[in-house]
Formats: C-alpha cells, structure tokens, sequence
C-alpha cells in the first residue's frame, strides 16, 4: 500500500495531478558538495542483504556466519534511548512508502502509556504492484527480520512484534516461521531475550491478501480480526494501536536494516545517498526490462544508470522506453524525458511530481498500454480509494461502457 499519500503535503500533490493535469513545481534543498557527488556502485561490503538471492544458508547458522545476531546483547544493553539515537544519527526514513524519519517516529512510542504493553507491527504484507523486496528479505534472509524486531522492539520498549504477512507469501511464512522457532531456541528472543533480561516475542499472522490492508490502521484491524478497513485519525497508533495499546507498523526493510546501523554506526548508514535521503536501499526493477530483478543500491542513484546497470537496460534500447513508474503502480509515472536523469530518492521524485514509495520501478516501452493499471484499482479499491472511484466514473460516463470492456 502507498503509505507516503497519508501526508497531507503528498496527497494534496497527487490529487491536484490526477484531478487537475497540472505539475506542481518544487525544489529539494541540497548543498552544491552533495550535487557535484556521483551516487550507485555499491560495494559489497556495505551491502546490508548478504543473501537476497538465497545463494547460501537462511538458518541461523548461515545468517550468524555472514555477520546477524553479532553484539546484539551488547545493542540492547545499550537502552533504548542509544538505539533511537543511532537511528535518528543514520538518516533512516521508512521503507514502505511514507519515507517518514524512523527514528522520529520510533520516539513516538515512549511517552507514558499507562499501564498498557507496547507492540511493534511489521507490515509484511507487500502489496504494491511491481513490489518483490520484503518477501526476498523473508524468504532468503529471515534472521535479518528477527533481529531487527528485537532491536526495533527495545528502541520502543516493546512488549512483542506482530508480523502481518501476506497470505499468499507461502514460503516466506515458512522460512519466517522456522527463524523465528530457531531465535527461542536459541535464547536469541523470548524471556530474557539475548541474556539481555529483556523480554520480547514475535508472533505472525497471515493476512488474506486485500491491498487496503497495507495501509497502517486497516492493517491494524485485519490483525484483531475485523475488516480490513481504515481508521480514523487521530488517535494515531503510537497512541492507540493494536488491541488499544501504543503500536508502531513499520516496513519489513526498515525494521531489518535496524540491528546493522547499530553495529556499524548511524554515521556509517548516513554516508550513502543525498542529504534527507541517506542510506542504502532495495530497488525492485520488473516490467520491460532485460534482466528484471531486486537490487541493494545506495539512495539517489541514477534512475537510467539503475535500470542499465543491474537490470540489462530497457528491451530495445533506451530509446524505446515510453514511461517508468519509479515506486509502485499507486505513485504517478515519469515520461522518458524526466527518467533520463532524475535520481532515486524520495525528494528528488517529489520534485517531478512523483514519488519513491516501496522503490518497484515498472519501466514500460512504447508498447505497453499504462491505463490497464486502472483494472487493478477498480477491483481492490474496496470504494475506499474516492479519487479513482470518481476517475473511473468518469471514464464510464464518457464512454457509456463498463470499465472491464474498455479492455
């Protein structure tokens, strides 16, 4: 789900584009050091997934063998105000959609609650079209997720993690389920987690695959057994959230990248990408492209440079490139002449009237029909999504025909 429209500044920017036509300008502050600095060619040291295309051992062992569950005792004994600190220091923004500051909003959950158990939600239900990041994570690298809770959890004093995984994700829930059993058994989690004396479990729930339920609060409800539908806010869910209790929902990537920006340092993370989009970052590049596939880049690398390089470039060169949608099917496309050298990060898409989102770049060639996009919104919008409703409407008044005959 397109968390980054519950803005009130982005959403004012995407109905004004639908509705009107017109491109709202806007500029992204940065210092001429940061313009004349080239972005890309991560190196594989600072590569925070070491095993995003399952090459090697997703158990405990494997993930223990490539760096996870190192010092974490030490990471949590730390306090939760070290943790927040380290990721406020990284730069680290949310990896769904929102691109809201992480350590900003883990904050949120530490204020006086009352008596009542704090939780961290994962969102893992990854239902962006073009989406293919955070089930890699689970399935091939689940220990990194695990941790992550823990380290996620104690940044906010957490009692458990609730993990909301899509139905259909049968593997990932799998290989998640096994992690998760291998962390008690280990004494990794559980009561006096990490010998740590911190208590803290992870649960998992299945979903039924509804693409509402990505957004927070209709994940939230999904979660106590209700339909999935949207709250009203406030309250937020850092003040009441799952079962009435203070909650945070965060992305699978965000909360997993947590455990390595302690380790490593917030310094170390805020190295990599542009000022206000720093750090490195999942791409998921489908769609009209010679070799689709998910990659680990640093943030503001060249959208053309992305797609040629990791991806084999565009079928039939890049002159046949007719539009990319650069963060999942709900954010407006880029025409080729803005995809020629807009960067990828959150601000410099806002300032084409786009947005990064989850990061799945759809790269379409002259070929493809864009308005097939709209069969996908009709069904899973639930009458929820008002603005494509009244598109659609509109489509079928003009026309006189239903939208599943137009295609």
């Amino acid at each position: 789900m397109a968390l980054w429209r519950i803005l009130p500044r982005l959403i004012q920017r995407k109905e004004v584009l639908l509705v009107t036509g017109r491109r709202v300008t806007t500029t992204a502050a940065a210092s001429p050091e940061a313009e004349k600095r080239s972005y890309g060619s991560l190196k594989d040291e600072d590569r925070i997934f070491t095993n995003l295309y399952g090459r090697h051992d997703w158990r405990l062992k494997g993930a223990m063998s490539r760096g996870d569950w190192y010092k974490t005792k030490e990471i949590i004994l730390k306090g939760h105000e070290w943790i927040l600190e380290e990721v406020k220091k990284s730069g680290l923004r949310g990896r769904g959609g929102a691109g809201f500051p992480t350590g900003m909003k883990w904050g949120f959950m530490n204020k006086p609650s009352h008596g009542r158990p704090h939780y961290l939600v994962v969102n893992a239900d990854e239902g962006e079209p073009g989406t293919c990041k955070d089930r890699e994570i689970m399935r091939h690298d689940p220990h990194k997720l695990v941790e992550g809770c823990l380290v996620a959890g104690r940044s906010m004093n957490a009692r458990a993690a609730y993990i909301y995984i899509r139905g259909e994700f049968y593997n990932e829930a799998s290989n998640m389920q096994v992690a998760i059993r291998e962390a008690y058994e280990a004494g990794l989690i559980g009561k006096n987690a990490c010998g740590s004396g911190y208590d803290f479990d992870i649960f998992m729930h299945r979903g039924a695959g509804a693409y509402i339920c990505g957004e927070e609060t209709a994940l939230i409800e999904s979660l106590e057994g209700k339909a999935g539908k949207p709250r009203l806010k406030p309250p937020f869910p850092a003040d009441v959230g799952v079962f009435g209790c203070p909650s945070t929902v965060a992305n699978v990537e965000t909360v997993a990248v947590a455990p390595e920006i302690c380790r490593r340092g917030g310094d170390w993370f805020a190295s990599f990408g542009r000022e206000r989009n720093h750090g490195t970052k999942l791409f998921c590049i489908s769609g009209h492209v010679n070799a689709p596939c998910t990659v680990e880049e640093e943030m503001s690398i060249p959208l053309r440079e992305l797609i040629e390089k990791h991806a084999g470039g565009v079928r039939g060169g890049w002159d046949n490139l007719q539009a990319i949608i650069p963060g999942g099917s709900s954010v407006p496309l880029l025409p080729k002449s803005i995809c020629d050298d807009v960067m990828m990060d959150f601000d410099a898409l806002v300032a084409v009237n786009s947005g990064l989102c989850t990061a799945a770049v759809i790269v379409m060639a002259k070929s493809a029909d864009v308005t097939r996009l709209i069969l996908f919104y009709k069904h899973e919008s639930c009458g929820q999504g008002l603005i494509q409703i009244e598109i659609l409407s509109q489509i079928e008044q003009a026309t006189g025909r239903r939208i599943t005959e137009l295609f």
